[in-house]
């Protein structure tokens, strides 16, 4: 065989092996058809995966945030098998507490790593070439670890928040002396696996420190081909909403519970009686918060449900400022998934974090994709609205630079088709 078949022979052989399918079986709490936060990028992950020809299976729970309640259709009390377009999903009972607190949020998230063991056991026999493990909750990752090591499998944990930290130093949980402990066990663990990823070059930086040494950066992403600035959309949206073109549109929208510190837009709502606000999601704090409107007697202030996904670019287009509300302290504990579809439609957003942080330097420099101030600071965040509503250079300048920064950076396309070859990097190596 002259030495030109055999380099045909090889080239074809690498193009079978690159174009295999793989067997992938994700573990998490959160999935579709949750419609916010790490439900929504599981969901969308496994799904793109299997439209590439994978063959995916996962193993979650029942839909039930950010309402903390479970979804029509589902229960926290059985298993449930469901096959959505060869995609094999199992559901695995839990406990949801109604008022999440530090407590019953360790009770919630032990329950559904106690109740998935035996489902993810299973998985053994399938034989999956990778095992994934999405974070929160940690408590998941020493059973995904254990599959992957029985069936001979990699295992790769993605990371979208940092739980621990951000539980110890947001106050979610208030035992200080468990922290210690606590970091050392995630540092343990984190290292037994063969891959660790998460969504930001801050988390990278965290993850470094923890003692992971080659972290890869997965970031959330937004899919820029449906998600675009919607003009009728936005002009429709406003008028359902009474808002008039002339009227400042503020909105929030996302999770609503501790972690966000949205009182600070009560604060900011009374000293602007002009402008609207919309807080559009729901969550634990989501009926403390209504009732404090009510109590202000604050007019200017609306609350809507989550939309559905379809509806999402004509809301987003139809505010003028988009609040992305963060505690201090939070923004390089977790990145706001919210943003990325902010920056995907164009949308000029303020972003409450300090200057020193990955989301603060977003602001900086000749092409700003956002609008910085500090955060817990409502009189800073009063003068941010007003000063940038007011610079309409500022605003298309921003609208600008997000919308060629999503294109560059977190296109779904891009972001998934470059996890898919670290896939199959770590599989075949």
């Amino acid at each position: 065989m002259t030495s030109v078949a055999w380099r045909s022979k090889l080239i074809s052989f690498s193009e079978n092996l690159s174009s295999k399918p793989l067997r992938i079986l994700i573990h998490g709490i959160n999935y579709a058809p949750e419609l916010t936060g790490i439900g929504k990028y599981t969901g969308e992950m496994a799904a793109w995966l299997v439209a590439q020809g994978h063959k995916v299976c996962v193993v979650t729970a029942p839909p039930y945030y950010p309402e903390w309640k479970v979804a029509l259709g589902y229960s926290t009390s059985y298993y449930k098998h469901e096959d959505i377009d060869g995609l094999y999903v199992w559901r695995c009972p839990l406990y949801v507490p109604a008022k999440p607190s530090g407590l019953n949020r360790i009770m919630h998230l032990a329950s559904f790593s106690l109740s998935s063991l035996p489902i993810m056991i299973r998985q053994i026999l399938w034989k999956p070439d990778v095992v994934i493990v999405v974070e929160p909750p940690l408590f998941c990752a020493p059973s995904a670890w254990l599959v992957a090591r029985l069936s001979r499998a990699k295992c790769w944990l993605h990371i979208q928040d940092f739980e621990v930290d951000a539980a110890f130093d947001l106050g979610i949980i208030p035992y200080a002396w468990m922290k210690h402990m606590a970091s050392a066990i995630e540092r343990w663990v984190m290292r037994r696996f063969d891959a660790v990823s998460t969504i930001s070059h801050s988390m990278l930086n965290s993850l470094r420190k923890k003692g992971v040494d080659e972290p890869i950066l997965f970031p959330n992403w937004s899919d820029i081909s449906s998600m675009r600035f919607d003009g009728s959309g936005r002009t429709l949206f406003r008028a359902k909403l009474g808002v008039g073109e002339g009227q400042c549109l503020c909105l929030y929208s996302g999770n609503i519970a501790v972690k966000q510190g949205l009182e600070i837009l009560l604060e900011v709502a009374e000293k602007l009686p002009d402008f609207r606000f919309v807080i559009c999601g729901d969550g634990v704090n989501r009926k403390a918060l209504q009732d404090e409107v009510d109590r202000l007697e604050l007019a200017n202030i609306a609350f809507l449900p989550l939309q559905p996904l379809e509806r999402l670019p004509a809301m987003l287009s139809a505010a003028d400022i988009h609040l992305v509300i963060q505690r201090r302290g939070a923004a390089d504990l977790v990145m706001p998934s919210k943003l990325a579809n902010i920056l995907a439609i164009g949308g000029p957003a303020i972003v409450t974090v300090e200057e020193d942080s990955e989301l603060g330097r977003l602001a900086e420099g000749d092409n700003p994709c956002v609008f910085r101030c500090d955060p817990e600071n409502a009189e800073k965040l009063e003068t941010a609205i007003v000063q940038l509503y007011g610079n309409k250079d500022m605003v298309e300048k921003i609208s600008i630079n997000a919308r060629v920064y999503a294109e560059q950076q977190i296109d779904m396309e891009r972001v998934l088709g470059k996890f898919e070859q670290s896939l199959r990097d770590l599989v075949e190596h």
